[in-house]
């Protein structure tokens, strides 16, 4: 159990709280920002969404699973690239539907930061205040 639930947690702690670390199900936004930044293969949205902690790592099969998804959903479209050495890799772009897509997300992130940041207050406010009494 947390014995500082109160106060920033260290590395120690994170074995006993939630909510440490990557955002859960937040690949598919990431996803459809890194396509909007530029087309790219499989392997190489694995790379990008790995660089650090800010972003949601994605083991294959998911990342694959929700790029096959997003095709059917017309959110983005793939085509071989065969230039180059090596076997042809699909590259990935997204389409008009995709950036609509994306601009939805960033607008319930948004709402969502916000009922978040209500919360932060509400929360350091009682504490705060709880700690001032004492």
């Amino acid at each position: 159990m947390c014995n500082s639930h109160h106060r920033e947690q260290d590395e120690s702690e994170e074995h006993c709280c939630p909510g440490r670390g990557r955002v859960r199900g937040f690949m598919q936004p990431w996803l459809l920002l890194l396509l909007a930044q530029k087309p790219a293969h499989g392997y190489e949205l694995m790379e990008r969404l790995g660089q650090d902690d800010e972003t949601p790592g994605a083991d294959p099969g998911l990342l694959y699973r929700t790029l096959r998804q997003f095709e059917q959903e017309g959110l983005v479209r793939s085509s071989w690239d065969t230039e180059g050495s090596g076997p042809a890799r699909r590259v990935y772009e997204i389409t008009d539907e995709g950036l609509e897509y994306l601009h939805a997300w960033a607008v319930n992130i948004r709402r969502t930061r916000e009922r978040l940041d209500r919360f932060l207050a509400e929360y350091q406010a009682h504490f705060q205040s709880a700690e001032e009494g004492r």
